[in-house]
Order: structure tokens, then C-alpha cells, then sequence
């Protein structure tokens, strides 16, 4: 707990921003810039690469941004596609950081080394995941031990979805279901928003995802958020408990979504593709819109980011290995 404290960035390190200098570390404007994703329109990536690519457009760095989404194989298609991309500041991914830190302990094959074939640019945003259930689970069901004697009692409907197999919240209701001796059935999604379509509409029992993507419909009463995965109840979901309030304290995960280039990108387009992005994150607009889906504009430097995603690779290996996941499983 104390190495992920060490290498949480505060929101007030966005501080002197004004001293960094994009011109002085690019040669000059590029025309286009590319951010890659691998989840769909609407969902929470998408909305932090849109919310970047606006400002990052007309700026010193490029004269337009845009988002595409290379969605499939649980957000690696887009990751492949900016390892294989020209090393020229043109093309950013925008990434969990499930596909460095947590990928690599359960695909056996995986077509990308996370520290070898890319550069980390700068955190852009913090997500705290939440287990929310619809309408197949009755309304009387409002926390989550409740949720799991419903589903001892329901074995062949207790299933959750999740963004992706192997995600970190793929992995947070599957240590749910371990450490509570109760069976719970996966169904992978790509990206959130099928999902969440899934579970409002009453063939989904439960899911597992960033919680900004269940905000709208927990307020609607389309859906019923359980728990959220922060060390502090979400200031946008102050109604709901943490799984650490309900006694599950081995659940509590804040991640983060972060950009990266392709690997030996020059360090100054580096630097100057950070100091954009920076910028757009402490823009009020950007962070109250990201606000409204559940995320914290939050930018770092390349090596701050880099420690990170090491710390998180360092955490999140015992806990592979104790769900026994691998991509075959």
C-alpha cells in the first residue's frame, strides 16, 4: 500500500505548468497527431482521448488531434498499433494501465514488451472502478454481501461482465468471487459501454468497470452501483461505499489511464508531447468534463509515470497468479 501512496501523483503536481515550454522542445508543428485506443466510442478512454486530442489541436504541437478507436483483443490491437508506428511524435496511445502492468503476467505470447517497445508520456486520467447490478438482481439486493448471497442462491445467473478478460476489473470481481468461496461467472466484454447496455437491460447480472461509466445510469435507477474501488468513496458517487467500507480491503484499486509513444521517440518530442498534454489537463473544461464520467485529469512526467506502471507491475503479479488467469484459461 505504501509503494502505491509513493507513486500516486497528486493533482497539485500540475503545478508550474506555465514554465514548460512545448516550442522549445519540438522542432515544429506536426500536422496531424493520431491517439489510439482500444475500447469503443463513449466510454471512458474515448472520452479522455477526445478531451486531450480538443486542446492538443491548434496547439504548438500538432495542428489537429484526432481519436481512433482500434478496439478487439482486450485493448492489445491498439497497443500493437503503436508499437509498429513510426517513432515521430504522430501517433500517441492512450492506455489502462492493465496492458503494461497487468498483461504481461497472463499472456504468454504477448506481441509487445511494455518497457521495451514504448515510451511513457504522461498520465491523463485516474479511474476507480465499481461493481454496479441491474434489473435481473432484485432491487432488495443494495450492497455487496447481499449481492453474494443472491448469487450463492442464483448460481446460474451470478455472472458480471467486465471491459475485458484480463483487465483489472475483470480481476477485482474474479478476487471477489475467490476470496468469498462464491462462483461467479465472467463475461467479457470490448470496452464498457456494451456491457453496461447489457447490464441495464436485464441479461447481465452484475459488472465490473470504471465507475464514470455507470454514473448516468445509477442516477437514472436504471442500474444499482454496490461498491467502488477507492481508498475514499468517489466524490462523483458519494452515495455508494467502498469495498473497503463493506470489508473487503484487498479490493481497493485506483488506476490510471496513460499516454504513450512508440519506443525511441525522440526525447524532445517526448517532452513536448507531454508538455501539451499537461497543459490540456489542467484546462477547467477538461477536468470538469472528465469529471462528469468519473475521472481525475491527472498528468505527470515521463519518469513519474514510469515508476508507476513498474509498481504496478510489481503489485499486480501475485494476484495473477493467485486467480490463476492466463489468456488460454
Amino acid at each position: 500500500m505504501q509503494n502505491r501512496r509513493q507513486f500516486t501523483l497528486s493533482v497539485g503536481a500540475m503545478a508550474g505548468l506555465t514554465s514548460l515550454s512545448p516550442l522549445a522542445a519540438l522542432a515544429q508543428q506536426l500536422d496531424t497527431v493520431r491517439i489510439i485506443n482500444g475500447f469503443p466510442a463513449g466510454g471512458t478512454a474515448d472520452a479522455t482521448s477526445r478531451r486531450v486530442a480538443e486542446k492538443m489541436t491548434g496547439s504548438s504541437y500538432a495542428r489537429a488531434a484526432v481519436v481512433e478507436n482500434r478496439t478487439g483483443a482486450a485493448g492489445r490491437i491498439a497497443v500493437e498499433a503503436v508499437r509498429t508506428a513510426a517513432p515521430d511524435g504522430r501517433t500517441l496511445l492512450l492506455t489502462p494501465y492493465s496492458m503494461m502492468s497487468v498483461y504481461p503476467h497472463i499472456y504468454k505470447t504477448l506481441s509487445y514488451d511494455p518497457f521495451k517497445d514504448f515510451v511513457p508520456v504522461s498520465l491523463g486520467a485516474v479511474i476507480t472502478h465499481g461493481f454496479a447490478v441491474g434489473p435481473m438482481v432484485p432491487a432488495s439486493v443494495t450492497n455487496i454481501r447481499q449481492f453474494l448471497d443472491w448469487a450463492k442462491a442464483n448460481p446460474r445467473d451470478a455472472n458480471y461482465g467486465s471491459p475485458a478478460a484480463g483487465s483489472t476489473p475483470h480481476f477485482l470481481a474474479a478476487l471477489l468471487g475467490i476470496n468469498t468461496g462464491v462462483a461467479l461467472s465472467h463475461v467479457p466484454y470490448r470496452g464498457s459501454t456494451p456491457g453496461v447496455a447489457d447490464l441495464m437491460g436485464g441479461t447481465l447480472a452484475a459488472m465490473c468497470t470504471p465507475h464514470g461509466d455507470f454514473i448516468a445510469g445509477h442516477q437514472a435507477g436504471r442500474l444499482r452501483v454496490l461498491a467502488t474501488s477507492g481508498q475514499t468513496r468517489s466524490p462523483f458517487l458519494p452515495d455508494v461505499p467502498t469495498f473497503i467500507e463493506q470489508g473487503f480491503n484487498d479490493l481497493m484499486v485506483e488506476e490510471w489511464f496513460g499516454f504513450y509513444a512508440p519506443a525511441r521517440t525522440p526525447a524532445a518530442t517526448v517532452n513536448a508531447a507531454n508538455a501539451v498534454i499537461r497543459q490540456a489537463l489542467a484546462d477547467k473544461s477538461v477536468i470538469d468534463g472528465l469529471a462528469t464520467i468519473g475521472l481525475i485529469a491527472k498528468g505527470s512526467t515521463p519518469e513519474e509515470m514510469d515508476r508507476s506502471q513498474r509498481a504496478e507491475f510489481e503489485r499486480w503479479g501475485p494476484i495473477v497468479k493467485k486467480i490463476g488467469f492466463t489468456a488460454e484459461s
